[in-house]
């Protein structure tokens, strides 16, 4: 069984947002974390002569009982450094259980929903951005109530952290190829490199994320459900215990972009509060009608692909994987450029504007092995769209079928397609192995952007 739980965090020692950062993470191992709020300062609680504190709240589900997941809020606290100290002095890190369900639990060592939680503007300001219409099951009053009671002059909000890195600002189209890393969280991902499948899973994604950047990877892109031919949706609450650990470590050791791969507005919310800073739709846009609005409302970049994904066109072979099959389009390139246009305009009629929007043309999505090819060879036509052009060739099936080969010996057969997607105008390439296809971008580069 699932339960609902809210928690404050705080800190004023140290790296005060990298503690922060590693609480969630950490949080992570113990429930599902579906929202979390901006970062607040604010002056010291109780004891004056202590720093400021930064402070978040968060949201989402635990299978623990509530002891049993104070108990283990509490083990994260000591893990992470806590020692103890005056009551209400400065903290390494704070965890506090705001509610639970809608529990009213008054014990010596428990008190559920907390106890100070209506006085504390530092707690209902960021608890307000998550959870506005939650009614606090001791007063009956929602939290945007309760909020209007209290003195809010002395929170502010620490937002600036992640502004320098989430514009399209700092990338300058066509002077140079852009390589975005993957990171599969899934155990089942079609180029074999599903990170799930690990142990110590979350380690690995950290580590992978790492040698990518060292590798010279512009954009990391972190996806929880596996998109090859015949793949079996998750859930949303699977999605998001998949990559908000992942985005939340990552985001404490990189500082290049961070996208989360997904189609659903809530999970995208939920990473770009954790440490995103792109959303990239295979779906462009269509699948969940909230995401276009959460774009515009954040202010975030936004891949939007081209899909005419279905089930019925799918075969498989063991060794080569799935392919699309009888995907009928009257004219290829045009039907593609026309479909692309209509998420543009879903986009830009929600809010969106023109300069977060970069294009995928979707090489392999609804796509036979013929299309993907004609696809990226024509890729020049989508340059009067006005749009950034995103290509994800890497170990696909249309070069697995082409050269007779499995996932992870379609190294070269990669390469030839990202070298001809940036001669062809390609601005970024999604890619799996960073290090061999940086250097190839680079080349590439050199030859075709004289």
């Amino acid at each position: 069984m699932t339960n609902q739980v809210f928690l404050a965090l705080g800190s004023n020692l140290g790296q005060r947002q990298r503690n922060l950062d590693r609480a969630i993470a950490a949080l992570g191992e113990i429930m599902v974390v579906q929202a979390v709020s901006p970062v607040y300062e604010t002056a010291p609680w109780g004891v004056a002569n202590q720093p400021d504190f930064l402070n978040l709240c968060l949201g989402g589900t635990t299978t623990l009982e509530p002891r049993a997941f104070l108990a283990a809020c509490k083990e994260i606290e000591r893990e992470l450094g806590r020692a103890p100290g005056v009551r209400w002095g400065s903290r390494l890190i704070d965890i506090d259980l705001l509610f639970y369900d809608d529990l009213v639990l008054d014990e010596e060592q428990v008190a559920i929903p907390h106890p100070g939680l209506a006085e504390r503007a530092f707690v209902l300001v960021p608890l307000a951005d998550i959870a506005p219409d939650m009614v606090d099951p001791r007063s009956g009053r929602t939290i945007i109530q309760l909020l209007a009671d209290v003195d809010t002059s002395a929170v502010r909000r620490a937002g600036a952290r992640a502004a320098k890195r989430t514009g399209l600002e700092a990338f300058a189209w066509g002077a140079r190829t852009y390589v975005m890393g993957i990171l599969n969280v899934t155990p089942d991902s079609f180029s074999g490199d599903g990170l799930l499948a690990r142990d110590e899973w979350l380690a690995a994604a950290v580590g992978q994320a790492q040698e990518f950047v060292a590798a010279g990877a512009d954009i990391l892109d972190v996806g929880g459900e596996s998109t090859r031919p015949g793949s079996v949706p998750v859930t949303a609450e699977e999605e998001l215990a998949r990559v908000i650990p992942v985005i939340t470590a990552v985001r404490q050791v990189v500082d290049v972009p961070i996208s989360v791969d997904s189609y659903r507005a809530a999970v995208a919310e939920a990473a770009l509060a954790a440490g995103a800073d792109w959303v990239n739709d295979v779906w462009g846009l269509r699948m969940d009608p909230a995401m276009a609005g959460l774009v515009a409302r954040v202010g975030c970049p936004v891949v939007i692909m081209h899909n005419r994904s279905k089930p019925k066109n799918v075969e498989q072979a063991e060794r080569l994987g799935g392919r699309y099959v009888g995907v009928e389009y009257e004219d290829l390139m045009a039907d593609v450029r026309r479909e692309l246009q209509a998420s543009i305009d879903l986009a830009l009629g929600q809010g969106v504007k023109e300069n977060q929007i970069i294009i995928d043309p979707g090489i392999g999505f609804g796509k036979t092995v013929e299309q993907s090819v004609r696809l990226l060879d024509q890729l020049d036509q989508f340059k009067p769209l006005g749009y950034p052009i995103l290509v994800g060739p890497s170990r696909k099936s249309f070069i697995g079928y082409t050269l007779d080969l499995p996932p992870e010996e379609r190294l070269e057969g990669t390469a030839a397609t990202v070298a001809i997607a940036i001669d062809r105008g390609a601005d970024i390439v999604r890619v799996h192995d960073v290090k061999a296809m940086v250097r190839v971008a680079r080349m590439t580069d050199r030859i075709v952007r004289r």
